[in-house]
């Protein structure tokens, strides 16, 4: 296993971990809670990303 892959899955809990309680506070309306939600969504979006890349990468190069 790659250590992309890794790193990726790393990045989707902690960004599920931010959206969590951004989701179910946001109707309290806080800067804070907006913030963690849009940087919760381009943190699972990137480890969504990364460990996509990578193992497509990884069956690109064991196909040859």
């Amino acid at each position: 296993m790659s250590a992309f892959i890794l790193l990726g899955a790393v990045a989707i809990v902690i960004g599920i971990a931010l959206l969590t309680p951004a989701i179910r506070r946001r109707g309290e309306g806080q800067p804070r809670h907006a913030a963690m939600l849009i940087g919760g969504m381009m943190l699972t979006a990137f480890g969504l990303f990364l460990a996509g890349f990578a193992i497509a990468s990884q069956n690109a190069a064991g196909a040859r």
